[in-house]
């Protein structure tokens, strides 16, 4: 079973559905020939040729729109935002088209598109190249929000929003594009929208988080302490639809939260999790629900590793809310 990193996942994952369906188109700004700022898209032009891998003029609303309509005509367009910093000026097409067309056609014209964006801070990227905007999308009824934090997901999730009714945001923290490493299968296979996945099963304190944040806070267990408080890990991969039980089972075992994202704390999808937890769980509850996240800041440059939550916060939140 070969050893690949993200792109490498998601590169293979386009691959084994392109061969599948002829349906499945790849678009979006140098993702042809040059093969995606990242090279995710790297050799597909070369295999299924310009008419189903091209390159797009630098329009993210026309990138989406076109999408659109593709997907209207019965294709399964897969189109590329080179950075989700770059997404706002689609998302008229995303929030009031895209994300409606199922709902007002009564099913019957089903809007199957998969965009794919990298996310996240950490290449000290400055604010055009670090924003997490999961949680703007995560308010849209129609549209699914779907990250991975390992290779093995990053395919698996691919290939089973590729193949969903619905349309989905695929966010891939580029952080840890080529850092996250991992055997996956070759060949054909599906990780279920909307399972989350127990990373470290525990029984002190639940830690809830996706994307890159997962491998910070598995850095605070290993490496800064936290794992004395015994923490039970849940990577969510999905945050829409969320996966509740898994959610509230473990708070209802553990008692504690902390709830680790890297956007702005006001008003991110970590608020979601706390309002749930707390109309959901409350009385399981033996400490309040702590969140660690970004700054309610524009993203900085220099002081990116202040901004981005540590293993050294993390540890300390989950500590603190051990410890209450």
């Amino acid at each position: 079973m070969p050893v690949w990193n993200i792109i490498q996942a998601v590169n293979d994952a386009l691959r084994v559905e392109m061969r599948r369906d002829p349906r499945v188109v790849v678009m979006g700004e140098d993702v042809g020939k040059f093969g995606g700022v990242f090279r995710a898209t790297s050799g597909l032009q070369e295999e299924f040729g310009v008419e189903r891998v091209f390159d797009t003029p630098l329009s993210e609303g026309g990138i989406i729109g076109t999408a659109i309509g593709m997907a209207l005509y019965g294709l399964r367009p897969v189109p590329e935002i080179q950075f989700a910093d770059f997404i706002f000026p689609a998302f008229d097409q995303i929030v009031n088209e895209l994300a409606k067309f199922r709902y007002r056609s009564g099913g019957e014209y089903p809007c199957k598109v998969v965009i794919r964006t990298p996310y996240g801070g950490g290449i000290r990227g400055g604010h055009y190249h670090s924003q997490s905007p999961e949680a703007y999308f995560a308010h849209t009824p129609g549209l699914k929000v779907v990250i991975p934090s390992n290779p093995y997901d990053a395919k698996g999730l691919l290939i089973a929003a590729i193949r969903d009714e619905d349309p989905v945001l695929f966010l891939e923290p580029k952080r840890v594009y080529r850092a996250a490493r991992g055997e996956v299968p070759e060949g054909d296979y599906t990780v279920p929208l909307g399972q989350a996945k127990v990373v470290r099963e525990g029984q002190g304190v639940t830690v809830l988080c996706y994307g890159a944040m997962v491998h910070t806070v598995m850095e605070a267990v290993d490496k800064q302490g936290a794992a004395e408080y015994d923490p039970e890990v849940i990577d969510l991969r999905t945050l829409v639809p969320l996966d509740t039980e898994a959610v509230l089972g473990s708070v209802r075992k553990t008692g504690r939260v902390v709830i680790v994202y890297e956007a702005p704390k006001t008003c991110g999808y970590g608020a979601e999790l706390a309002a749930l937890i707390a109309e959901k769980a409350l009385l399981h509850l033996e400490a309040p629900i702590a969140r660690v996240a970004g700054l309610d800041t524009p993203f900085p440059y220099t002081l990116e590793l202040e901004y981005l939550p540590s293993p050294e916060r993390i540890a300390r939140a989950i500590a603190n809310t051990a410890r209450f």
